[in-house]
Formats: C-alpha cells, structure tokens, sequence
C-alpha cells in the first residue's frame, strides 16, 4: 500500500525518502525530514520572528519565503493558497493549499504555527506535505465530459464485478427502477496527484445507487488527464462501521442544492428546557424551541451556539426515509421532532431522536468546554440530526456523517437505533470536526486515523459523561450500549483495547476492502491514543491529541506523520520528560514507529514488487506471468511486463510508451495481451512474448476487462455506463471478430474464459416466465453454443474457467445462503455434472473469482464477519478437479487478488501484504494456515 495515502493504499505509490536539505535551525529545533520531498514533515520547538503587522496568512508565507534554505518552498505567496486560519487566544494555526501552476495538488497541505502576543509574532513550528518534485504539465488531455463518462462505466463495472445476478436482467431489459438508479458524474476539474514528478488527473465524483443492492454509492475517481484511465479510486462513504458488517451507508458528501432549511436568528427564538427518555428508559434534560403558532415543542436548540448569534441543533424525524434519500441530500417531508409539552416520551424515546438529542448537546458541550471550538466547523455551523433511517423499509444498522449532517439508521432486534450511544453521536460528529481541519482522506492509513480519531472522541466523550473509569475492561468499546440481548462486547464494533499492532494486526488491503483498511486498520492508532488517555489521564490526553488534530495533521498523513504530530503537540503543550516519554511509549507499543512497513513478511515468491498500480489485474499461463507495472514512484502510465513464472530471467517489457495506460494483461505464455487506455477510445493490443511487432486486435470507445488468450483466441468482456456487458472474442489468426450473444442489448454476457476453441461464458437470458442465467460454451470452429445443465435454478453466477477436459464456474442456486456459491465442474459436452466445493454446509466457499489449469482450481474467497481480520479478507484456496480436498495457496496476511492459474498447482497473484501492490506466485499451496 502506498504512502500518500497513508501508506496503506494499494494505489498511490510511497516516494523515495529524500531528506531535507540542512538548515540553521536553532538550538533545541526539532525538523523531521519529508518524504520524497525536500520540504520538511515536522519543524517544531522553534521561535521566530514573523512579521508582526501582516496578516496571519502573509506573516506565515514571509517566514518560509525568508526561510527558502530550510523549507525549499520558491514561491510561498504563488504557490500556497490559504485555506484556514484558526486564532485562539495568542496562538495562530495558517493552512495552507499547494498549488502546481495553478492546480491543487491532492493532499499538499501545508501548516504554520505562529504566536502573537504583546505586538510581537513569532512562528513556533511547521507540519505537512509540501510536493517539491513535481514538474507534470498542467495541460488536460481529456476533457470532462470524457472523464465523466469513463468515471461513470469503471464505477459501475466495479459495482458489478465479476459476478451476474437476476438483478441484472433489470438493465437487460433496459428499465428503471428505484434499485438500479443510474450513476451520475460531477467533474470538479483538475488536480496533480502528487506521485513522483506529478500526475495530473481529472477528479470526478460518481454519485447514485448499486444496481444490485440499492445502497448509496460514492465514488471519487481520479482519471490520468492525458489518457483517461482511472489512477486512483476510492468510497468516500463514511460509516460507523466496515463494510459487511452493516449495510453500506452514505455519500459523505452533502448537494449543495439540497441543503437544510437555514437557521433564523437565535436571537429571535428563545430556547426553553425540556426533558425526554431515552431508549434505555432514563430522563435527560433537553433544550427546545416552543413553536407558538403549532403550540408545540421542537427538537431545535439555540441555547447551546447563542454565544456566537448563529445556528442551532435539530433533531429531525427521518422514519421510514430510505438511506439513499438521505445520503448527500436533504430529503423532503421532513420535519424536527416535536411534542404537545415540553416532556418528550416514550415514541421520542423508543426512535432515538431524545439520545441523538441530548448527545449532540452534549458533544457541542465538550468541544467548546474543552477545546474552544464552536461547532463542528469552528464557526458555529448547524448541527443536523436525521433519525430512524431505513434501507429499502428494511432496518438499517448503521450510521454516517455525510459533510453536513450526521443520519442514524433505525437499529434492528439486535441493535437499539444507532444514535442511542453518545460514543457513537461523538464519533460521527468528529468526523464533522476532522473534516474541517486535518481532513484526513478517508482512505488507507489517513482514512484509518480518520476513523481513529472520531472513535477517540466519541469514545472520550462517552466515559467521561457516563463516570467509567479508564481502567474499566469496557471503557474502549464503541458502540456497547447499543446492544438490545446480548452483552456489550458481544455487539460492540469496536475495542480501544484490543491491543492491535502493526506487526501482527496491520492487514494490506485495496481500496475497494474498507476503503484501504479505514476500520480494518483503525484500532493500531486509535489504542495509541487511548493508552496515551490512560497514563497521561483525560484532559492532558485529550488536550494533545486536539492539538496535533487541529494544528499538525494534514490531509494524507499516515500513522508515523501522526506518531511525530502527537509527540510535537505534547511537547508545545509542555509535557514533562516522564508524560513525553510516555507518549512515545504508546506507540512503540503499537508498533507505530519508523519504517514499520518494512518488517511485515510473506510465505510466498516475488516475482516483481511495488507495481504501484491498481485494479490492472495480471494473467499467466505457459510459464509465463504478465502484469501492469508504473515506475518507482508511480507517476509513468502503467505498462505491461512478462516474466517467467519460474523467477528466473528478467522481465520483458511488452507494450510501447505510449503515454496511454497498459492494462488487464493476459498470456498463454507465448502470447499477451492486454489493454490500452487512451484519450479517444480502448484498444486490445497482442504480441508475442519473444518478441515482435504489435497487433490491435479490437477497438472500444466505451471500456473493455476480463482479456483472456489462448492460441489465436482473444476473449475479453466489453462493457458500458449502463452496466450491460458483453463478452467478444477474436480470432487473430483469421481476423474474426464478433460478440457471443450477437451483441444483443437483451442479452448480458460476462465473465468469460477459453481454451483452444472453446470459450465459457455466463449468460442471462429471457425464459418462458422470466430471465434465466445459466453457463454457455461457443466453439469458435463451428459457431455452436450449448447451454451447460444446471442442477437446480441459479440465482447469480460467478467466473469461469475451460480446462483441457472440462469447464468450470461458480453458481449460487440459494439466494438465503447469504452470498456462498458452489464451484461446480462438468465435462465441455456437459456431461458428469459436480459440484467440488459445495453451496452449503461444511467447506463453503463466500467465493467470488476463480481460475483454473488442468490439475487444480483456485478460488478467491471473502468470509463476511461482524469482525474483520486476517481470514475475513479476500483469501485463495485451491481444489484439485475432483473436489477431494481444499487447501489454502498462501498464509499471507494481506489481501489476495487477481489469482491467475499457471501450471499444475501454481498460482500468480497480487499481494498487499507488505503494503505494497506486489506480484507474487506458490508453486503448490500453503495448506490450512491453522
């Protein structure tokens, strides 16, 4: 995973360390070098002089202006915009934007701490990722319509994967429905994505819904500007809690256009005070607003921000609305909870609008008691609740912030409604409040102390108003007041106490598990800070790590950045020795300290390390592997390189330089294949892995994955915006070309495979009653398909895979088995039907890809868990043809993807392990990694 996004993305490369240049730092200074920047991390414990008669922004850039030596910096007052600045009392906090020509670079972010006192202004210290390196031109080739649409089709091929369902047969006949609301594009212009030179990329966020399950769907897609291809994607829902163990929630994004209703005056309404119970059956005093013309009392409180004039807390009544109506919008017929008298009971009580209520009161209270802060935004913004949201009338056990308000879902029979926990309330507000400073991007070890830091909050918040002691064995559960029956670390989501650690607990996943590992990863920084709480005690505790929040973190920090940015914030706030050395203490013990990415190990055999790409696959077959690599820092457009699977040998370079993006590469080990991305359309292009000239054997204007070769077959699945995909082959030798279904619109076909003249695809077609799904084989030599026979009726179908004698491919015939699918096998004629791994029961497999050779099938499989850990993740495991035994290939810790069958027992694949993007092969498998 790499480090510009917290070093645990799988996407952005980590750059070359590159120590800043020597300085005349004074005595006592602490300066901690940039990485792959010549601009330093961290100056701290320095004092001096600015220009006391500027203004804070001016006054900041003049002192690194002076300071070019030290800080590397040619143009402060061109090239750093300011974004915020922050007084309280004599201190001063400026934030500054990098620009490169003039556009914003993703992440370059850069802090000047100052004080101001007696008319005198000195600067105490510096933070953040100032890019010195970047010469990328800033002129698009791509214009936004083509970044929309592209950004558009990948997102809704990424939705639908590599599996077909009867819920396609929706697209198929080409009808709308609430379930499969179109994907919409907003282009918000250019950014340079700071990886080595510089990327400079079209940012686009794709809003709307999966087709296949109805949940909201946000997506922030990055397109090389040059070429079109997306180099960098990821969620920006922001949840409670991980995917899988809860439904997915919403964009955290709020539409402008679709805003709250406006706060009058607070001078105009004069709040009065109320009670109401709450779900556990306890009284809580509220404040309320009593609305004279209705004679009733509302959830809207003024009392708790009169003291900056502006905006109120109100609890809103969203029972019934469906998430997806309230994911980045304000949903209509909505109205703040009210009540005939002052005494809200038992239906305020039981919907959980009194405890999200309360909470927010409560959690205002907190931040501006103990840190100043009026608000989320610190500006005395609304603070917004929506309550009892429903996912599809169905109950909804989640919640999120979405940019300007917080949603609680309804809870279940297991679950109370989610805001009745203040920990939880304080979580999704502190996402409001890191939002607006730090704005940790919410992916990857940023996205991971993202989520850290609101469950330290709110988690603070809670034991403080609830009396627990820090020593209490429940004190770090998040979210343990939730549960209805079971007892609280039965249903927690979360322990402060788990004593995670980057050695044994750091799990390297892509952006599309967790968005990066944001909760998987969470509890390594999140105990950090709690054990710092527990020997420095609350208010020391929570004093230091608001600082290093508000005035140190910028935007793609990771967890040594915040190791070094909670060290200097203890250290301004005048820790002694013995507190500091504790600090430090904390995060030794978590295993956060320098270089720690380098310690995590493998069981397996590299075959090319740091491909610094993402989503580009990998193929094998003959001997031979191929795969799409980037450069050492990842700012080049990828390329495709083959190699032995063997290890022995070189690489080969196999596609041009180009400028477009060289991806989805396959081989049979005398040929590859793959795709190229450019500005005007997609081509398939082949050549010889001896060497040779290079052929384009189809050409798309929408999107092409899935490429398969064997022989003169190319076989590769086609797809659009829309979500139908059809799978077309080429035969390069005859110059045949043509989709298996005809290319009818009716008809959606994916998932393809081949061997000699024989391609299996999955097919969804229209039946006497309704649309069927079943698996096909075409034989290319003589233009005939059969439709291979089912055991039962299959509800989703998943990848296949031709064999020397046979095909086979995943089903899943029970939709209540909660996603398993058997791997069933049958000979090409469609004889000796079996499955080898079953549906149900004993050895089933939450599988969702596949790939064969003659002796062995390996299947990438996902256990979903309320829990995620290392065997909940995207794991391989492998069967012979007859299904007599089930091993895993590898013990690898990290997630596992894009398996690609060789020969015999040996699998290539792509590993997160180690934090990096690695290809990686086992020529048998690992066993049962017991």
């Amino acid at each position: 995973m790499a480090a510009l996004l917290g070093s645990a993305a799988l996407v952005l490369s980590a750059l070359p360390a590159q120590a800043a240049a020597p300085s005349a730092a004074p005595p006592g200074a602490g300066i901690v070098p940039g990485d792959g920047t010549a601009t330093p991390a961290l100056v701290d414990a320095i004092s001096e002089p600015a220009d006391a008669a500027a203004g804070p922004a001016d006054a900041a850039r003049g002192h690194l202006a002076d300071r070019k030596a030290r800080y590397r910096i040619a143009d402060p007052r061109r090239d750093l915009e300011p974004v915020q600045t922050r007084t309280e009392g004599a201190e001063e906090t400026v934030r500054f934007q990098q620009k490169h020509h003039g556009v914003p670079v993703l992440g370059g972010q850069y802090v000047v701490r100052m004080e101001k006192k007696a008319g005198r202004r000195v600067v105490t210290g510096t933070s953040g990722k100032y890019f010195t390196g970047l010469t990328t031109s800033t002129d698009a080739g791509i214009d936004a319509s083509l970044a929309v649409r592209r950004a558009v089709a990948t997102t809704a091929s990424r939705l639908r994967g590599a599996t077909l369902t009867k819920a396609d047969a929706v697209r198929a006949k080409g009808k709308k429905t609430a379930r499969a609301a179109a994907l919409t594009g907003t282009d918000h212009g250019l950014v340079v994505i700071p990886r080595g030179t510089g990327v400079l990329a079209r940012h686009v966020t794709v809003r709307g819904a999966d087709p296949a399950t109805g949940e909201p769907v946000l997506q922030e897609v990055y397109l090389d500007a040059a070429a079109g291809f997306p180099v960098l994607r990821y969620s920006g829902i922001k949840t409670l809690t991980a995917p899988g163990t809860a439904p997915a929630a919403a964009p955290a994004k709020a539409a402008a256009a679709q805003a709250a209703p406006a706060a009058a005056p607070a001078a105009e309404f004069p709040g009065v005070k109320g009670t109401g119970l709450r779900v556990d059956g306890s009284k809580v005093p509220l404040d309320l607003y009593y609305d004279r013309s209705a004679d009733r009392y509302l959830m809207t409180d003024y009392a708790h921000q009169r003291d900056n004039g502006q905006g109120m807390i109100s609890t809103w009544d969203a029972r019934d609305v469906d998430v997806t109506e309230a994911s980045g919008r304000w949903p209509g017929g909505i109205s703040v909870f009210s009540h005939p008298t002052s005494d809200f009971g038992k239906e305020a009580g039981q919907s959980g609008a009194t405890d999200a209520h309360w909470a927010a009161g409560q959690v205002y209270d907190y931040y501006k008691q103990k840190h100043g802060r009026s608000s989320l935004d610190g500006r005395g913004m609304n603070i917004d609740s929506l309550v009892g949201v429903t996912l599809y009338g169905q109950p909804y056990v989640n919640a999120f912030w979405d940019g300007r308000k917080m949603v609680y879902g309804s809870g279940d029979s297991e679950y109370k409604p989610l805001s009745a926990d203040l920990d939880v309330v304080g979580h999704e507000m502190t996402h409001g409040v890191v939002e607006s400073t730090a704005n940790l991007v919410y992916a990857g070890q940023s996205g991971a102390m993202n989520e850290a830091i609101a469950d330290y909050f709110g988690n603070a918040i809670d034991v403080t108003a609830s009396g627990t002691s820090m020593d209490d064995p429940d004190a770090g559960l998040i979210g343990e007041d939730l549960c209805r029956t079971a007892g609280p670390r039965d249903c927690a989501f979360r322990d402060l106490n788990d004593g995670a650690t980057t050695s044994k607990n750091f799990l390297g996943v892509a952006f599309s598990t967790d968005n990066g590992g944001v909760h998987l990863n969470s509890t390594i920084y999140s105990g950090a800070l709690w054990d710092i709480r527990e020997d420095l005690g609350a208010e020391l505790a929570d004093r230091i790590a608001y600082r290093a929040l508000d005035a140190y973190l910028t935007p793609l920090d990771g967890f040594t950045e915040g190791r070094d940015a909670t060290i200097a914030a203890a250290r301004e706030l005048g820790v002694t020795a013995k507190q500091l050395k504790a600090v430090k203490r904390a995060f030794d013990a978590h295993g956060i300290v320098p270089g720690w990415e380098k310690a995590l190990g493998v069981d397996s055999d590299k075959l090319l390390g740091k491909l610094n790409t993402s989503g580009t696959g990998t193929g094998a077959g003959g001997g031979w592997w191929a795969a799409s690599t980037s450069n050492d820092d990842g700012s080049e457009p990828y390329s495709v390189h083959a190699g032995r699977t063997d290890g022995k040998g070189a690489p080969k370079l196999i596609s041009p330089n180009d400028g477009r993006y060289h991806v989805y590469p396959a081989t049979d080990g005398k040929t590859v294949v793959w795709a190229a991305f450019g500005d005007t359309g997609v081509d398939i292009l082949s050549r010889p892995v001896a060497g040779g000239p290079i052929r384009t054997v189809w050409t798309s204007f929408t999107g092409v994955e899935g490429l398969r070769v064997d022989g003169d077959l190319v076989v590769f699945t086609e797809y659009d915006p829309f979500g139908s995909q059809h799978v077309g082959y080429v035969n390069t030798r005859t110059g045949k070309q043509e989709y298996v279904d005809g290319g009818r619109y009716h008809l959606s076909t994916a998932v393809g495979s081949v061997k000699g003249n024989t391609i299996a695809y999955g097919k969804l077609y229209p039946g006497q009653t309704e649309y069927e799904l079943g698996v096909e084989v075409f034989d290319t030599t003589t233009g005939k398909t059969r439709l291979l026979p089912q055991s039962g009726t299959p509800q989703a179908l998943g990848e296949t895979a031709v064999t020397r004698d046979s095909v086979v491919w995943l089903v899943d015939e029970n939709a209540e088995d909660g996603g398993r699918m058997a791997v069933r096998r049958a000979n090409r004629d469609g004889t000796g039907l079996k499955d080898i791994s079953p549906e149900t029961g004993d050895g089933a497999l939450f599988a969702y890809g596949l790939t064969a050779s003659d002796e062995a099938v390996t299947v990438t499989a996902q256990t979903p868990d309320t829990a995620y850990r290392n065997e909940t993740l995207p794991k391989l495991w492998q069967l012979p043809l007859d299904g007599s035994r089930v091993q895993r290939v590898s013990c690898n810790r990290g997630e596992q993807s894009y398996a690609a069958a060789d020969g015999g027992r040996r699998v290539v694949w792509i590993d997160g392990t180690t934090g990096w993007t690695d290809l990686v092969t086992r020529e048998r498998p690992a066993g049962d990694c017991g």
